[in-house]
């Protein structure tokens, strides 16, 4: 290509609220009822003569986002009726939020946000193919469940800073207890308005990506949006503004609509729920919601890393995964000292993970695990006290995580404690060295490796319980004397 061009993207992400009921009804909010059409009712449904209420526990939560971004609260708010026909829109129109959103402004990993919004979400279609012809079913479960939707201003330009965001969003939904965001089931979608143009500072052609259902996805999504407009505009042609569909198996995007307007939905009003004067809620102020925020995802970064002098690596894996976060520092107020913590540390995220991929239970919380802080720890002190060597410590750590249990009382029953008699493994040392003249030879030679043989046969020959510092030494001396 012979010109640069600048690319300009806004993210829209919705989000599945965690409510106990639905956005306007008591039908219960259960994104893991597989029962078709259970959790319904004549309001989520659609039915005529019915009267939606709100839910304030829904706009509770997005105004804790608010607060969390530093958006600014809005002082009053209303629903309004975005009208459009979809086989999975019960009403024809959804209940949505036009001209006075719940928050305003804020930003999240230095992208501006132009407004956090409420709605309700649709139904599920669902579109089985016969032969040449098929038919499509609808599960109602989904209709109507609150749903968050954030929109940013188009400041972002590149499709790892779109990532970055979307990633960031979701970890601060878990943190805040009020989403699960669980992209691969459909709890949070991603979509990208993306346009080039051949001069910095303006927009091109907005086209949107809708529904993307995963981090990859929307990566691939935008990078290949951003290449296709670009060559459009090489050969002289002119991008179109419309809505397009991510193919992931042919990693391209593909045409669905002409995009919509903001007029095109005709919104007005919602003439059945009551106008909401957040002002005169005490809940809903900020000085209450900031008393409710737990710490934000960027203050845990910067306190674990100064507290504890983590690597910037170690302290994503324990921001971005809020269970194993939580377990190593309740292992570490256990421990209290520092170089037992940085111990701890090293065989949460090399053994500890490991035996989860292994198990292949690595999306399970660590809550709801065998092993338990308190017998981490002292699995650590053991280590560090030299009761048992860090071959024996692993072998002791993938028996709690099977089947839980004291790791002093496994070390008992598996006879794994590390040998320190002095006396008991010099016989054994005097053997090896009997075993293995040529390698005694080599060592006595200057061939330091010959040492680290001697010692690896006498931990196979203790079954890896001798303290291999111990046995270093023995040999050492042996071999001095029998020169």
């Amino acid at each position: 290509m012979n010109k640069t061009y600048f690319p300009t993207i806004g993210l829209e992400i919705h989000a599945e609220l965690n409510t106990q009921t639905k956005m306007f009804c008591n039908s219960k909010n259960d994104t893991e009822e597989k029962r078709p059409n259970v959790n319904v009712c004549p309001i989520c449904m659609g039915h005529p003569g019915t009267l939606p209420t709100v839910n304030y526990e829904a706009v509770k939560h997005v105004l804790k986002i608010g607060v969390a971004v530093g958006g600014t609260l809005a002082e009053y708010s209303e629903f309004d009726r975005k009208n459009y026909f979809y086989p999975d829109i019960p009403k024809g129109y959804q209940i949505s939020q036009y001209q006075y959103p719940l928050v305003n402004g804020g930003a999240l990993t230095g992208v501006e946000l132009t407004r956090i919004h409420l709605e309700e979400d649709t139904a599920k279609s669902f579109h089985v193919e016969e032969g040449s012809t098929g038919y499509s079913l609808i599960d109602f479960n989904r209709a109507g469940v609150p749903l968050m939707e954030l929109v940013t201003e188009p400041v972002i330009t590149t499709a790892d800073q779109a990532v970055a965001f979307a990633k960031e969003l979701q970890l601060l939904l878990r943190t805040l207890g009020i989403a699960h965001a669980n992209m691969e089931k459909g709890e949070m979608r991603v979509e990208a308005n993306i346009s080039v143009s051949p001069e910095k500072g303006k927009f091109g052609k907005k086209v949107e990506v809708k529904n993307l259902n995963s981090f990859r996805s929307v990566e691939r999504a935008i990078a290949y949006e951003l290449k296709r407009q670009e060559i459009v505009l090489e050969e002289g042609g002119e991008v179109v503004q419309e809505t397009r569909g991510w193919d992931e198996d042919r990693g391209e995007t593909f045409s669905q609509r002409r995009k919509e307007e903001s007029h095109d939905y005709r919104y007005f009003p919602d003439p059945d729920i009551p106008k909401l004067k957040l002002l005169e809620v005490k809940e809903f102020s900020r000085s209450y919601l900031e008393k409710e925020l737990p710490e934000m995802p960027w203050q845990k970064r910067e306190r674990l890393s100064t507290h504890f002098g983590l690597k910037k690596e170690d302290v994503e894996l324990y921001v971005s995964d809020i269970s194993l976060g939580a377990f190593f520092e309740e292992v570490s107020a256990i421990l209290a000292d520092a170089k037992k913590i940085q111990i701890a540390s090293n065989y949460i995220l090399s053994d500890l993970l490991g035996l989860r991929r292994e198990s292949g239970e690595e999306r399970e919380a660590l809550s709801t695990l065998k092993i338990k802080a308190f017998d981490f720890a002292e699995l650590i002190n053991m280590v560090m006290a030299d009761k048992i060597s860090s071959r024996g410590a692993k072998d002791i750590l993938k028996l709690m995580y099977e089947s839980g249990g004291a790791p002093m009382r496994i070390a008992e029953e598996k006879k794994l404690f590390q040998q320190s008699n002095e006396g008991e493994l010099a016989e054994s040392v005097k053997k090896i060295i009997t075993e293995n003249p040529k390698v005694v030879a080599e060592y006595r030679a200057g061939k330091e490796a010959a040492l680290q043989f001697l010692v690896g046969q006498g931990m196979k020959a203790t079954k890896g319980s001798a303290n291999p510092r111990l046995l270093k030494d023995i040999i050492v001396k042996l071999l001095a004397k029998t020169e």
